[in-house]
């Protein structure tokens, strides 16, 4: 829990207020009375603006060897023309965007922007669907859809099992290095002598609020991705309603040191925008939130300090767990950080509470850490405390712009929005774009919230599960799932990855655990390279689960919150089945269709050696 008593760093941050009309239906509608700001037409607008302004100024960066390959606003802008002559001179357009397949880079920005600005579409894909995926399955389907005109990939030799398996050979395409024999390939670097006509110039002049910018792909809880269309106005306004509520961003450049994928809004939209629209500095950093790539993280943060931080809950925990081995990265990640930000339903309180530990030992200070909520569907900024919160879980209120409605459904809160940043639909899907809103224009967007203070708004809100996540037992009794997810997450904490929770029209709420191999093998004392099953199955690590279960179970109250069995997974989910997505989300209803013996065997009369007991007190 967050000491008060001690000072908070100082950073200059919006009003967030809202109003509350209660509706006789039993809805509410929120609405943020914070007046919304100009914004310019598109995302490219600003960056020439930038760049006319403060052209020196580094906008990109990626690793190259011991140091970082570096861009400035006036190189970005004067490489976009020559690319972008290039897409219009292959053809493409609406009906045949721009295909993105490799990760974050320089030349992949280069080109996203370089699209935007003569208004083709692009889609960056997730490279899992390319590099992990055994069946290519995700990626068919996406190519199927979105018709692409042309395929860009970093490594041509990498990436050529897929690009082979699902593009035609008179697919064009454009490679950062080793171009594949037998394909009409174009080396990235030959792109940039492109003689560029007046046709750039007139697409450029002929882009609107309304021309789509960019199609992401998410997978969703169940089912092959759906294309969210993503206009210029979206990205714009976005960014506006970000700097409304984060004002310091305003007071000067924002530095970003980020990992986040940019087929997700969050990496490719939202903090890439931050840079772009506020005049700030993006470094690419190539680490990632596993045991293999986090060093790379503690390592970039040894020559990049940054002002804004935003992160998936899982990096967080891995960063708490470094810091007393890494001191110069703890450091330098709040030498000149202004705050913190997470995704508001996902960050275990014990890592809330270490992140603000660190603070403290560093600063003396507490630094903010404040909850951001959205969806790729609305761009995705749409709810953000700008106060200090002392537990996880609060999302705030909505952005300036943005209306929200609170609709009861069954025991629960639905949330749905409107706002400028809202998708006008799904990429070539009627049906999906038709079931995504109601009749108001809505987007309903599948969570339930609820009051952080049922007598004061300006409390905002606490996010509260998914609306279809929740389940009934046998005996009618309802199981919050995302309360008793947390819970389970925090009792076995830091030796678990996520939990699939059973027990729809059964007993009693059974656990398939998934856990840290890695912090499982360090606990029992393991050495590197030791295959989960031994992990799973060495003794220290069982009793500890069985330990902390039981613990958990002897807080219970009732069928509703206690965990009865569990059992610990030695496979990992599996991306080409759908059980996990590329971001690494679990998918509940994936997972127990595809491992539905397990889920018989937890629920069994007569369970396992197996199987975790874990009886409530007093039984």
């Amino acid at each position: 829990m967050t000491n008060l008593t001690t000072p908070v760093r100082p950073v200059r941050l919006g009003n967030m207020a809202a109003s509350a009309e209660r509706r006789a239906d039993g809805s509410t509608i929120i609405s943020s009375v914070e007046t919304l700001g100009p914004y310019p037409r598109s995302i490219v607008d600003a960056l020439k603006q930038w760049a006319d302004k403060t052209p020196d100024a580094v906008l990109i960066a990626d690793r190259d060897g011991a140091g970082w390959r570096e861009l400035s606003f006036a190189q970005v802008r004067d490489a976009i023309p020559p690319l972008a002559q290039f897409l219009l001179d292959a053809g493409l357009s609406a009906e045949r965007p721009l295909m993105i397949l490799s990760g974050n880079e320089v030349e992949h920005f280069l080109l996203g922007m370089a699209a935007i600005w003569v208004g083709i579409p692009y889609a960056p894909i997730s490279p899992a669907y390319s590099l992990v995926s055994t069946d290519f399955g995700k990626l068919r389907h996406i190519a199927g859809l979105l018709t692409p005109g042309m395929v860009y990939a970093s490594d041509g030799t990498r990436f050529a099992p897929a690009i082979n398996a699902v593009f035609s050979a008179d697919t064009p395409l454009i490679v950062r290095s080793n171009p594949p024999e037998g394909r009409n390939a174009h080396v990235f670097a030959d792109l940039l002598n492109t003689p560029v006509t007046q046709a750039v110039a007139a697409a450029h002049a002929a882009i609107t609020p309304d021309t789509v910018a960019k199609v992401l792909f998410t997978s969703g809880s169940t089912g092959l991705p759906k294309g969210v269309i993503t206009t210029n106005r979206m990205m714009a306004c976005n960014q506006e309603m970000i700097r409304t509520a984060l004002a310091f961003l305003a007071d000067e450049p924002p530095v970003l040191l980020d990992w986040m994928p940019w087929n997700h809004v969050a990496g490719g939209s939202h903090n890439t925008g931050i840079a772009i629209y506020n005049g700030g500095s993006f470094y690419i950093d190539d680490g990632q939130p596993t045991p293999a790539r986090i060093g790379r993280t503690l390592e970039n943060l040894k020559t990049v300090q940054p002002t804004f931080f935003t992160n998936v809950p899982k990096a967080y925990e891995f960063l708490v767990a470094a810091f007393d081995e890494h001191p110069e990265a703890r450091r330098n990640l709040f030498a000149r950080l202004k705050l913190l930000q997470y995704a508001g339903a996902g960050l275990s309180q014990h890592v809330f509470d270490g992140l603000d530990a660190a603070a403290r030992q560093e600063t003396g200070q507490h630094v903010m850490i404040i909850t951001g909520y959205g969806s790729t569907e609305t761009a995705p900024f749409a709810f953000t405390t700008t106060w200090v919160v002392s537990q996880a879980g609060h999302i705030g209120l909505p952005a300036a712009g943005m209306s929200v409605k609170l609709a009861p459904n069954g025991d629960k809160t639905e949330l749905r929005l409107k706002g400028p940043n809202v998708t006008p639909g799904y990429w070539r899907d009627a049906d999906k774009t038709a079931e995504a809103f109601d009749e108001e224009g809505f987007y309903r967007i599948g969570d339930a919230v609820r009051f952080a203070d049922a007598e004061d708004l300006g409390k905002g809100l606490v996010f509260d599960g998914r609306v279809t996540e929740d389940f009934k037992l046998s005996t009618g009794t309802w199981v919050n799932f995302a309360a008793v997810r947390a819970a389970v997450i925090g009792a076995c904490a830091p030796l678990i990855r996520d939990v699939v929770l059973t027990g729809l029209d059964l007993n009693y709420i059974g656990a398939m655990i998934f856990p840290d191999l890695e912090a499982c093998a360090r606990h029992a004392g393991l050495p590197a390279g030791t295959d989960a099953e031994t992990i799973v199955a060495h003794p220290a690590v069982r009793q500890k689960f069985v330990d902390s279960l039981a613990a958990l179970a002897a807080k219970s109250t009732g069928s509703s919150n206690h965990v009865a069995r569990a059992l610990l997974m030695a496979e990992l989910p599996d991306i080409d089945k759908g059980e996990i997505t590329d971001k690494g989300s679990i998918n509940q209803r994936a997972v127990r269709t595809h491992r539905a013996d397990l889920v018989a065997a937890l629920h069994a009369d007569h369970p396992g050696p197996d199987i975790i007991v874990c009886p409530q007190k007093g039984t």
